[in-house]
């Protein structure tokens, strides 16, 4: 069993493992946590304020990494958008903006996120579905047509196929005549978490970690306000992990990055800034509050004195949010709102950087411009009318969440430990660890949930006998035709000979121990396209079929 345990209870401990009045089972966390019914100073015997609370905008930057917070700046408030083609998806970023949306954050569809051209056999029907479809650099020119890209930072939202879109991203701000040096946003990029939990796996381990480190090295020295990677535990979450796996194999994960790159020969200043993470919002405030204050406590000592960064900028974990899409339920779909606007809470009342809050309708279909609107309206209250952003870290040095970020923080160490017993990150990943840690904790969740020990508004309880069907966007069919036909014509219109040189040049890189950022550039302006790109790629690296652990 995986779910995180407590340390030996206090007197208040013990009361917990009994049912408490008005309740037919212990209270526990959503992870399965025993929860005591009243914390005290006994819970933080040897709580030290000075060395493990400390200020906002100090290490360990366990109350947040600026030392104003939210009253010198609000987080980014960025939306995830994307459906059909380029251009349908463009004017929801221009809606977005004129709504009052502070970033933009791009979703692409499933060809593209396994690095299939909208015209493969494999693409069909699923072309523009989930995401926006992405080809080329053309795509990318319409995709951003009449965004000052220099002004609005831009998130996208891919990993196998992340330096081929990136590269696409760099080339069209090239031809815009714009400084890759006023460039931001981030590119997710983090291809470990896929072999963990999300399967848009392409190549093998090895050679995914190479072209996530690739990327970074390219970005610390091209494109410094750039963050080459979101290392994500946001999709191990919503696979069925607990809060403390989500935090531990996240920042596993990142470690297992630096580690590359300091193998790479790269200088741990150079590059330790622009790492940013993402983490999911669910529904248990205080746990994941707690979390949040841990990972950064977590990554701050790491970094400090175990890789011996210097500058306060490396010791920073910054992080973007999103409310948990996987508690998001079909029955009276309106009560999605309200469990968004507590996810929300606890992003925000933990220190996040930025936050994308999901859309009521997004169990049923890809978000309505009314659904969405109200997602965005979520956060335009959390900011200006809770007070929420008043003060900073409103919940430090109370006794329960102190004492969830101290157990958070020993139970991912131990987490660390197991890893590296195991041989490392890849060794861990190749024995299936990970999976079998995360399906045995969604197992145990989804028992609590039927047994109807866990409840959830709606489903297991408190049901209505007839749903209001919402207003559901709907992607029509036409939108695949359309999309195979603009890159039938960009492909007749291009140099054969250019893509052929170019491709060859990427197969070259791949075989070798150079950055593949700079032919991957040549290969946009030549006009291939992420398939071939990634079939070039294949050639050299192979391809990895996920297997049953």
């Amino acid at each position: 069993m995986t779910i995180a345990r407590d340390r030996e209870p206090s007197p208040h401990g013990q009361a917990a493992a009994r049912a408490e009045p008005g309740r037919d089972q212990p209270a526990t966390s959503i992870s399965g946590r025993p929860i005591a019914p009243l914390y005290t100073p006994d819970d933080l015997k040897g709580f030290d304020p000075t060395t493990e609370l400390g200020f906002p905008g100090q290490y360990p930057f366990t109350r947040g990494i600026h030392d104003g917070m939210y009253r010198s700046r609000l987080w980014t408030m960025r939306q995830f958008a994307g459906f059909g083609t380029p251009r349908q998806t463009n004017e929801r970023f221009r809606f977005l903006l004129e709504k009052g949306q502070t970033g933009l954050s791009t979703a692409f569809d499933l060809p593209t996120l396994m690095g299939l051209d909208s015209d493969d056999p494999r693409s069909c029907g699923e072309v523009g579905r989930l995401g926006v479809a992405v080809d080329s650099i053309e795509d990318i020119r319409q995709l951003y047509d009449g965004i000052d890209l220099e002004q609005v930072s831009v998130s996208m939202t891919i990993n196998a196929p992340a330096i081929v879109v990136m590269a696409f991203f760099l080339a069209h701000a090239r031809d815009q005549g714009l400084d890759w040096g006023r460039l931001r946003g981030t590119i997710q990029n983090d291809t470990l978490k896929e072999f963990h939990a999300q399967n848009e796996v392409v190549f093998p381990p090895e050679p995914s970690v190479r072209l996530v480190i690739d990327l970074i090295e390219f970005c610390a020295r091209e494109v410094p306000r750039w963050n080459p990677v979101s290392i994500s535990g946001y999709h191990i979450r919503e696979a069925g992990s607990t809060a403390v796996q989500e935090l531990a194999f996240t920042l596993a994960d990142g470690f297992h990055y630096v580690d590359q790159c300091l193998e790479r020969g790269l200088a741990v200043d150079d590059f330790a800034p622009r790492l940013s993470f993402f983490f999911n919002a669910h529904n248990d405030l205080f746990e994941e509050v707690a979390k949040y204050r841990a990972a950064r406590v977590l990554w701050a000592d790491a970094m400090r004195n175990r890789y011996g960064a210097r500058s306060a900028a490396s010791w920073k974990l910054r992080f973007h949010a999103q409310t948990a899409g996987c508690s998001l339920q079909a029955q009276q779909p309106e009560l999605n709102l309200v469990r968004v606007a507590y996810q929300a809470l606890a992003a925000v009342l933990g220190g996040c950087q930025s936050l994308h809050t999901n859309s009521m309708d997004e169990t049923l279909a890809l978000p309505s411009e009314h659904a969405v609107t109200l997602a965005l309206r979520t956060q335009q209250v959390l900011a200006h009318e809770t007070g929420v952003t008043n003060t900073v870290d409103p919940l430090g040095g109370g006794y329960f969440v102190e004492a969830l970020t101290r157990q958070m923080q020993t139970e991912a160490r131990a987490y660390f430990e197991r890893i590296q017993q195991l041989g490392g990150m890849i060794a861990a990943l190749e024995s299936g660890f990970f999976r079998r840690e995360i399906a045995e904790a969604s197992f145990a969740y989804q028992r609590e949930v039927e047994a109807g020990r866990k409840i959830i508004v709606g489903v297991n309880a408190f049901q209505e006998p007839d749903d209001v069907p919402l207003e559901l966007l709907s992607v029509d069919d036409a939108v695949e035709q359309e999309q195979v036909a603009v890159l039938r014509r960009m492909k007749l219109k291009r140099s054969q000979d250019d893509v052929r040189r170019a491709l060859d040049e990427v197969r070259r890189a791949a075989s070798g121990p150079g950055n593949l950022v700079p032919p991957l550039l040549e290969a946009a302006r030549a006009r291939a396209t992420v398939g071939e790109v990634m079939n070039a790629l294949a050639d050299v690296f192979g391809r990895f079929s996920v297997i049953s652990y």
